[in-house]
């Protein structure tokens, strides 16, 4: 492997891994062609923000938390750890005693055992909110798209008017079904979830009885708000809540960012310490 590759993936793997204020405030998408350099695009926009539009959450967005709300543990879970932590149940209390984050700051990348980092699993609803990358929302006649930078992922969200199913088949990123609330609110429900993913990076787990409800608000043309309530009488003793504010990027374009191949080659990283091949993560 070039020299350059290695670093190429070093630094997309440091992301993923390392909580940071700044990186959740700007992502990876890259602007589209003609505004790239025009330094007109560049300047901050002072004037009221228009309407949002009724019934549409398309185009780009990405994380940004309001200015001076002191927010960045939204990097790496949904309330502060240190005032505001998940109401656990014994059997999730126990799970979460098993995870090896490496956000934390008690395990490092050669000790951690966080699925999405040691085995490339998709991040699973919601967590796939806290990788540092863009999303967007495409709209369809029976379905809403989210087409995440992030691995290519992708959620299907039907808003044909049909129910949950009974008993779906479980997947990495639920069973979504979506209706509009007012003209601007999108309600999301999802269900039917393996248990192979982390509701966050500090790796409280979750049971296949996870149930997600998500609120988007477009408050006006260029901002999004989004409530998570996560319910799952297995894993949590009370639901848990959390709000997370997401910025239009109309003059983004999503690029490409995959979890494969010697991406997950820990032996390529010189800074990591362990010394032989069994001694990675498995």
């Amino acid at each position: 492997m070039c020299k350059g590759s290695v670093n190429s993936i070093w630094i997309a793997l440091a992301l993923l891994a390392i909580p940071c204020v700044s990186y959740a405030q700007y992502g990876a998408g890259k602007a589209l062609p003609g505004n790239r350099n025009n330094p007109e695009a560049a300047k901050p926009n002072t004037a009221a923000p228009a309407p949002a539009p009724t019934h549409d959450l398309s185009g780009v967005w990405m994380m940004r938390n309001p200015p001076g709300s002191n927010r960045g543990f939204t990097n790496y879970t949904y309330t502060d750890p240190k005032t505001d932590l998940p109401s656990l149940t014994p059997w999730g209390e126990e799970k979460f005693k098993e995870a090896k984050d490496s956000n934390g700051g008690n395990y490092t990348l050669d000790q951690t055992n966080d699925p999405v980092l040691t085995k490339c699993y998709p991040p699973g609803t919601p967590r796939v909110y806290f990788h540092p990358y863009p999303f967007e929302f495409v709209q369809g006649a029976k379905f809403m798209l989210m087409v995440f930078e992030y691995d290519h992922t992708m959620r299907r969200i039907y808003t044909d008017g049909r129910p949950l199913p009974a008993d779906p088949d479980p997947s990495w990123m639920g069973y979504s079904v979506g209706r509009w609330e007012g003209n601007t609110t999108f309600v999301v429900e999802t269900v039917g979830f393996n248990e192979k993913t982390w509701l966050d990076r500090l790796g409280h787990a979750h049971s296949d009885q996870l149930h997600v409800r998500e609120r988007f608000r477009r408050v006006d043309r260029d901002h999004l708000e989004l409530d998570i309530t996560m319910t799952d009488p297995k894993a949590l003793a009370k639901p848990w809540t959390s709000t997370f504010y997401y910025q239009n990027r109309p003059d983004w374009e999503l690029g490409e960012i995959s979890c494969s191949g010697d991406y997950l080659d820990f032996n390529n990283f010189e800074s990591f310490s362990f010394k032989k091949k069994d001694e990675a993560p498995k």
